[in-house]
């Protein structure tokens, strides 16, 4: 069977989404990867530096935090809006808690919305480009730095937006070797000192 025009641009879509869920299901730094390459999903883009041009026209940025399920950490934004000209480069936070009683690490993954935005949003520096490891009980401002590329309003989809939403969402991840070593000498001197409750005098 021959797939006319249509039917070919419509198998490529189903089989996109179907490899690129497998993709974010199987390995978030990965498919983070891809996304940041393409704008795939309204993913950002990143760059060194802030944009030459700073528009008159001014663009809401609005923040969106999640965890994925049996994250235990508390994850919201400080400020859920942030007006600012469209080029002109933007610092939000982010902040985070570990309540538990173990060091925990976590990876963020990221999008904006609308999709048709996510090439426009450019990111200078980022907490969600590295691992974050929270000892218990740890409470932290992580930054963003970014701005919203002037050439948005060129594009005959994205131009007319007023509004843009920067979401993130923490996964917790494995360990670093040094923190996992660390914790198990710390296991074992707990031990020690159960084992033997002189050393718990003086």
């Amino acid at each position: 069977m021959t797939l006319d025009g249509k039917q070919k641009t419509l198998a490529m879509t189903v089989a996109a989404v179907v490899v690129m869920g497998s993709l974010a299901w199987a390995s978030v730094p990965f498919y983070n990867w891809f996304c940041k390459v393409t704008g795939f999903g309204g993913t950002t883009l990143v760059s060194d530096t802030g944009s030459d041009v700073v528009l008159d026209r001014v663009m809401t940025v609005r923040f969106d935090g999640s965890l994925e399920r049996g994250m235990p950490w508390e994850f919201k934004p400080v400020v859920r809006l942030m007006d600012l000209k469209i080029g002109e480069t933007g610092l939000a936070y982010y902040e985070a808690y570990n309540p538990t009683d173990r060091v925990i690490a976590g990876t963020a993954s990221y999008n904006v919305a609308p999709f048709s935005a996510g090439g426009y949003f450019t990111k200078i520096d980022c907490f969600c480009f590295t691992m974050q490891v929270l000892q218990p009980g740890e409470r932290v401002q992580m930054p963003v730095t970014f701005y919203v590329d002037p050439e948005i309003v060129n594009d005959p989809e994205a131009k007319y937006l007023q509004q843009i939403t920067l979401s993130y969402t923490f996964h917790e991840t494995d360990l670093p070797e040094d923190y996992k070593a660390e914790g198990q000498k710390e296991q074992a001197s707990n031990l020690q000192i159960n084992q033997d409750p002189s050393l718990n005098e003086g």
